[in-house]
């Protein structure tokens, strides 16, 4: 089948092969067909199949063929900015011999520019479900008039928790409209998304081909820990032959610092995560693609929506926490034809995620090894069961090896502190049978030795009338007694411990002595 056979406008197929594009794709031949007849629509396939072109002709098509009116007619609503920016190119490019204005809604964008382009007539709207609530809440653009409304990773809005926006903006569109849904798999959740937003739609499902494309060779590395990762993308980085890359982390602050770290060897890179402006996000794309930079270090904001033609190399350095990201992740190389190859770090805490990985993707990854950066600890698979297991799924045998955050071992004597003088004292508890009864009590410390007899207590309020207390001698105030029949009930309820003249004598020879100790 050729775009000729699709019954598109002659104008949208003139510019489908200045493309360079002859045959369309699976996923393409299989929608537009069902799109151009006005059904609802439900759709999977995976990254790299052409899912972005599967609506954007049929929505260029539908407004060649409907009046032109100055309400938007058609609005495509995805998860990330860069998935956004995306369409809007691909948009401009198939539609460059129609006449139409296409808006592009995004967070980190300027709020003026975006009221300046809505002020204009408007066809399609590309947008992000928050930043466009956010300007109908503002009345600056009215949704009554769309025509086709298209929801692209809706899976992918379903993870980042805009499916109640999304369901928000629905209610304000026509209840006749065109909804098509495009997910990378169809679970239930996306279920209840179509049985509430769609009317009879036509599934394709091709999520099953090609999972992990045949052009991408994939590759899995075995690392200690993180400073052993490190070595191994220095060991890529200089001698992979690599002309363009993707390098995946799992934290911004991981990203910003492996960026950092390449450019202090001289190499091209910058860092690109959702902490960065839109407007630096969108300049940082251009530069890899136009080879300005070799290395875009990235978080998952960059699995999905970065269309790049020369892109030779995907390296995971951690992995993703779901494994449809992996595929997402790996599609980014091995586009339009060409060939690819993603390689991934893995040390024991990522073994079960690994394990998943293959199962969804139902390929067995090949484990390779570098000379002279082959990993010293033993990884455990997760299926082992209990035996011989240690924290981190390694074996039992696992000595800890230093790192840049710790360089103790598990083996070897105890290293001993240098410590102080450790004296001993002694004194009798008669009242209190709650303490210890050993009679002794050792004292580390190198502060001075003080006798409970010899502090000076506040002056004890027990059940003898104010005129009573007031009657004592000043002098006896504040002081403890020592005798049989008197007690004291001073500060930090004391009443049920007593000393003897005796008893405080036997204290006053230590304290002289650790007095001296210390001054010396």
């Amino acid at each position: 089948m050729t775009f000729a056979q699709l019954n598109l406008d002659t104008q949208i197929t003139k510019a489908i092969q200045s493309c360079g594009y002859s045959k369309p794709t699976p996923i393409q031949s299989r929608c537009i067909p069902d799109i151009l007849e006005g059904k609802d629509l439900v759709a999977s396939a995976q990254t790299g199949t052409g899912k972005t072109a599967a609506f954007v002709l049929p929505a260029l098509h539908k407004l060649k063929e409907t009046t032109s009116s100055k309400k938007p007619r058609v609005l495509i609503l995805t998860p990330t900015r860069e998935l956004a920016s995306q369409i809007t190119t691909a948009a401009g490019k198939y539609g460059k011999f129609l006449r139409f204005n296409i808006v592009s809604l995004v967070g980190g964008m300027s709020y003026r520019q975006q009221i300046r382009d809505l002020s204009r007539n408007v066809d399609v709207v590309v947008a992000t479900p928050g930043r466009l609530l956010d300007h109908m809440d503002n009345k600056r653009i009215d949704l009554s008039n769309i025509e086709m409304l298209v929801l692209d990773e809706a899976d992918r809005m379903l993870d980042m928790g805009f499916i109640d926006d999304v369901k928000e903006i629905a209610k304000k569109t026509p209840g006749n409209r065109q909804t098509l849904l495009f997910s990378a798999t169809v679970d239930n959740r996306i279920s209840q998304v179509v049985s509430q937003l769609l009317k009879n739609p036509v599934r394709i499902d091709l999520s099953q081909e090609k999972i992990s494309p045949i052009n991408i060779k994939q590759e899995i590395y075995m690392a200690d820990n993180a400073a052993h990762k490190a070595r191994l993308l220095q060991h890529f980085v200089a001698n992979g032959n690599i002309f363009k890359a993707i390098i995946f982390s799992a934290t911004k602050i991981n990203a910003d610092k492996l960026a950092g770290d390449l450019r202090d060897q001289g190499i091209s890179a910058a860092a690109l995560h959702g902490d960065l402006r839109q407007s630096v996000r969108n300049r940082t794309v251009e530069q890899l693609r136009r080879g300005k930079i070799q290395f875009l270090v990235a978080t998952d904001v960059a699995a999905r929506g970065i269309d790049i033609a020369d892109l030779t190399h995907v390296i995971n350095f951690d992995l993703p926490k779901f494994s449809e990201d992996y595929v997402h992740r790996i599609g980014r190389t091995g586009r339009a034809g060409k060939s690819g190859k993603a390689i991934s770090f893995v040390t024991g805490h990522d073994m079960r995620a690994l394990q998943k990985i293959e199962r969804y993707t139902g390929q067995k990854i090949q484990k390779e090894t570098i000379e002279g950066l082959e990993p010293k600890q033993k990884q455990a698979s997760p299926g082992n069961g209990n035996k011989n297991k240690s924290k981190g799924g390694f074996g039992k045998n696992f000595r800890h090896e230093k790192s840049d955050r710790d360089s103790r071992s598990f083996t070897g004597k105890k290293k001993e502190r240098p410590s102080y003088k450790k004296e001993e004292r002694t004194f009798s508890d008669k009242g209190d049978k709650s303490r210890r009864a050993s009679g002794k009590r050792k004292f580390n410390d190198d502060r001075p030795f003080v006798a409970v007899g010899n502090r000076k207590e506040r002056p004890s309020f027990n059940e003898k009338s104010s005129n009573e207390r007031s009657s004592r001698p000043s002098s006896a105030r504040g002081k403890h007694s020592f005798g049989k029949d008197e007690r004291s009930s001073g500060r930090g309820d004391r009443k049920n411990r007593s000393f003897s003249r005796k008893d405080e004598k036997s204290f006053r020879p230590a304290f002289k002595k650790s007095k001296r100790s210390n001054v010396n």
